[in-house]
């Protein structure tokens, strides 16, 4: 329970209505404000980077945790809409355990087009490794919503900036000591995402990305 007489500025909170830190993103009212890593909308966004990777992939599994990701829905419908005009079908793949988790994998690795969009979930997170070695073993074009994938041997991530969220922070503490109040100050979205690619993975999958993606990432690993 948060103590409503505190100020307090969160980060890195993935929904914060369904969390119950407040219960309206403009106007939160009471001593809570912060920053959110929740934007849906980059579901479809994950998709196209998906497709531009490795175009001929078609059904692609968006994985999550049911009981840790209460938010996937989200991104669900977002890749879902802009899937027709991609020529591709996104698939829930709902995960409570490892053996779920190398099922989705196995379950596209089967067909000829297969892909998986990994969303920002703290079960899968704390996988990660596994998860990766997964995406290798059954040769399988993945794009992850954290960057820490990537070094992991992650083939490609577009994550949200998280240091700039905490710049972002900094300047509503600043706001709140000099008298704001919290409650005035609306709950923000990300405004800077990353594009992370590892070739290192992409060549253990033989997958050859294209030049225009590669010189448009963030960070490249070799």
């Amino acid at each position: 329970m948060l103590n409503r007489g505190l100020p307090i500025v969160f980060v890195l909170v993935a929904d914060p209505i369904s969390s119950g830190f407040v219960q309206n993103l403009g106007h939160p009212g009471g001593s809570v404000t912060g920053f959110s890593v929740f934007e849906t909308s980059v579901g479809g966004k994950w998709l196209g980077l998906l497709k531009e990777a490795a175009p001929t992939v078609s059904r692609v599994s968006l994985l999550f945790n049911p009981e840790t990701a209460a938010f996937a829905d989200g991104y669900l419908r977002s890749a879902q809409a802009a899937a027709p005009t991609l020529d591709a079908t996104v698939i829930p793949a709902p995960c409570g355990s490892i053996a779920d988790i190398e099922g989705a994998f196995a379950a596209r690795a089967r067909e000829d087009a297969g892909g998986i969009i990994i969303i920002n979930d703290t079960f899968l997170v704390e996988r990660r490794h596994l998860i990766t070695e997964f995406a290798t073993r059954y040769r399988l074009p993945t794009i992850y919503a954290a960057q820490i994938y990537v070094p992991s041997g992650g083939l490609i991530s577009y994550a949200a900036d998280y240091p700039d969220i905490f710049r972002r922070a900094a300047s509503y503490v600043d706001r709140i000591l000099r008298g704001a109040r919290p409650g005035d100050l609306p709950v923000q979205e990300p405004a800077k995402f990353t594009l992370s690619i590892n070739l290192k993975a992409a060549r253990a999958i033989g997958l050859d990305l294209p030049q225009s993606l590669i010189t448009r990432a963030d960070e490249v690993i070799e």
